[in-house]
């Protein structure tokens, strides 16, 4: 990409903080270097009450106050980890696409770029994270494939 022509100023990066997110990000920060673009990353949690339907008998407050500072832990670790600027680092709970398409609007983001694990089957018809972000998003949207993992024998 020549950089006088790139469309990008401020990158959103969706992680989900799986083995495949380094693969993402050094995505990213290949689009945000040949662009000169600022780079932001954001990990989305979602409720635990999403998971259990809101039918715990306790309070999990603290286990969910937990994992956000576990995220912002390792998106912190992850932005030491690579030779590019963070400008700033995200950890929301909510559902994942909506937090980024609004997060990508109040920070004025012009692409969001997301994993995709090329999912099949039964996974690929109740939709995935990317696909979800792509449809309602108020910028471009970028979908970098990671390929599955071939088992260890």
């Amino acid at each position: 990409m020549n950089q006088t022509n790139c469309l990008y100023n401020h990158i959103l990066v969706g992680l989900d903080l799986t083995d495949e997110t380094p693969q993402v990000l050094a995505k990213a920060v290949e689009f945000a270097r040949s662009c000169n673009a600022k780079l932001s990353v954001a990990h989305v949690l979602e409720p635990i009450t999403f998971a259990y339907g809101g039918d715990l008998p306790l309070d999990i407050s603290e286990v969910q106050t937990q994992q956000v500072e576990r995220a912002e832990k390792e998106l912190q670790e992850l932005a030491k980890s690579i030779n590019y600027p963070v400008v700033q680092e995200h950890v929301l709970v909510g559902q994942p696409a909506s937090e980024l398409h609004y997060l990508a609007e109040q920070q004025d983001a012009d692409l969001i770029i997301v994993g995709s694990h090329g999912r099949k089957g039964f996974a690929l018809l109740l939709g995935s994270t990317p696909n979800s972000v792509l449809h309602g998003a108020t910028c471009d949207v970028l979908a970098v494939y990671v390929p599955p993992r071939t088992p260890v024998e």
